[in-house]
């Protein structure tokens, strides 16, 4: 049994924590905030997305996002800053703007998906997380405005069996809600629906799992503090943490904290190719009066999405290269109110909505960073982007296996070091 540090209390930090854990390992857990979860997956889509993984990108978003950039209720914004971090990044998510590039990485992105699904799967039966995280399978429903748009997509998916391809009329009669975009701004030409598709909270899904893990025989505590740095020994081999409450030694250290790895790693000679993509969310209250979408909904023009968990409405939207910028732009937000009232209303209180901005710690090419960081003793599980809760699961499962020695349950190829 090894004693391994995990650093990150996020989605990707907890699910390897209880993944080193089941395999019999020692597991500290090093996170900095007071409590779990306060990052990125704190109030995120809450999307397990496992067929709809996409990446951002693609041969036609350059095009798109000068588009984007122009429009004032555009999902994207840019400030130039002058930073390495954001124009070496740039110039590489660039270079995988093509075709041939977009769809490889879709390839290898839908098999972690399955296979994070499966691992869900395991995980809740063994967890019994119960019915605190709001778990449904409503299916995932992309709705496009641009009738050249979706008949484009609707020609893709024709035959592969996982999507269907619905009219406007099938897309109401899946999604009744669906009928308050007669009374907005535009019309439905069609959508694209997966069934079995996911949604969940995310951040009580982290409190859930951080209760079990407290519980687990061979779980060591968490550590609160700051991570300064690492144990080097004189070959540069990690064994341990530097932090604010202490050194801790161990045999493998875990790097999961999300956009905080890239300066961690800088500090033994690694360098990450993470940059933060700003998103929104507003998770406003539903009662009676409402009408909300059932099935989850990602509205593609616009790049919003809508899901209910519980009583509450999710939406999250937008992608802003802003560098480390937390702040709620009050511009950006009362954008995606106006967005959201004229699609959806009826669907909850948007006047007392609660407005969210987390950093997605994004790779240029969309798929995350899995495995050995090239220094010994120094394991990586980070870059998920827009679908950390989504691809933790599988993640986790992946890591903990290399450090129990064995080999990666499935190809890694595209997304290593």
């Amino acid at each position: 049994m090894k004693h391994c540090v995990v650093i990150g209390g996020g989605v990707v930090g907890l699910t390897t924590a209880w993944a080193l854990l089941e395999r019999g390992h020692g597991v500290t857990l090093i996170e900095r905030d007071s409590e779990v979860a306060q990052g990125a997956s704190r109030a995120n889509g809450g999307q397990l997305s496992y067929r709809y993984v996409s990446p951002l990108a693609d041969a036609g978003v350059p095009l798109k996002a000068m588009r984007w950039l122009l429009d004032p209720d555009g999902p994207l914004r840019f400030k130039p800053e002058a930073s390495w971090a954001q124009w070496s990044w740039l110039v590489a998510f660039l270079r995988n703007c093509r075709g041939p590039v977009n769809r490889r990485t879709t390839e290898r992105l839908l098999a972690l998906g399955a296979y994070s699904q499966a691992s869900f799967a395991r995980l809740q039966a063994a967890a019994e997380l119960g019915d605190a995280i709001a778990l449904r399978t409503p299916g995932k429903l992309v709705v496009y405005r641009q009738p050249a748009e979706f008949a484009r997509v609707a020609a893709r998916v024709q035959g592969s069996g996982a999507e269907q391809a619905l009219s406007h009329d099938d897309c109401v009669a899946l999604e009744p809600a669906l009928a308050q975009f007669e009374e907005g701004e535009a019309t439905l030409a069609g959508g694209i629906f997966t069934p079995g598709e996911a949604v969940a909270d995310c951040h009580a899904f982290c409190a859930a799992l951080y209760e079990r893990l407290h519980g687990h025989e061979h779980f060591r505590g968490r550590l609160g503090g700051r991570v300064d740095g690492f144990l080097t020994s004189v070959r540069g081999t990690v064994f341990g943490v530097q932090t604010t409450a202490g050194d801790v030694t161990a045999d493998a250290v875990i790097l999961a904290a999300g956009l905080h790895s890239r300066a961690l790693a800088a500090t033994v000679g690694v360098e990450l190719p993470l940059y933060p993509l700003k998103g929104y969310s507003l998770t406003a209250p539903i009662t009676s009066d409402h009408r909300p979408p059932e099935v989850s909904v990602t509205d593609f023009e616009k790049k919003i999405l809508y899901a209910r968990i519980g009583q509450q409405l999710r939406i999250a939207a937008m992608v802003d290269l802003v560098g480390e910028d937390l702040g709620l732009d009050g511009r950006r937000l009362a954008s995606l109110q106006r967005s959201v009232r004229a699609t959806f209303p009826h669907a909850a209180d948007y006047d007392r909505a609660t407005p969210w901005a987390g950093l997605r710690p994004a790779t240029p090419s969309g798929a995350p960073i899995v495995g050995a960081s090239g220094v010994p003793g120094l394991w990586l599980n980070v870059g998920h982007g827009a679908l950390g809760f989504t691809f933790s699961f599988a993640t986790a499962n992946i890591v903990a296996e290399l450090v129990s020695g064995r080999a990666s349950p499935l190809p890694l190829q595209g997304m290593t070091l």
